[in-house]
């Protein structure tokens, strides 16, 4: 038991640099003029997402929270190396190894579309409960 499991936690470890691997890819080719306006933008928002210390649906939330670290993030992966061309990703994989070693870039304004997506739906519930409420 105690060998399957140490498998699996380096199957995980593995996998996860995997993705920060392809995140830095992502940023790369982000920035370069040679990669259409369309993917430019899947792979902002997916790297912005990745890196944003905001999610979508919130860790603490049991099971829910964790979906989108687990799913959503390799998903958007997938969707955003699609669109680029592949002689220009795997040139960004090769320089992406040291992308991040001064720290996470910023992206305030993936941030910020994901807290104007909570505000929208705290917003909505407040009111359905407040209508509910006030029709009782």
């Amino acid at each position: 038991m105690n060998n399957g499991l140490k498998t699996c936690f380096l199957n995980v470890k593995q996998k996860a640099k995997k993705i920060k691997k392809e995140i830095g890819a992502l940023y790369l080719a982000y920035k370069r003029d040679d990669v259409p306006f369309y993917a430019k933008l899947v792979s902002i928002l997916v790297v912005g997402y990745a890196l944003s210390p905001i999610d979508l649906i919130p860790d603490f939330i049991p099971i829910l929270g964790y979906v989108d670290d687990l799913i959503l993030i390799p998903l958007g992966i997938m969707f955003a190396v699609k669109l680029i061309p592949t002689h220009i990703m795997n040139e960004c994989r090769q320089q992406s190894e040291n992308v991040f070693k001064k720290g996470k870039p910023k992206n305030w304004i993936v941030g910020g579309i994901i807290i104007c997506i909570w505000v929208i739906i705290i917003a909505y519930i407040l009111l359905k409960f407040i209508r509910v409420k006030i029709n009782v």
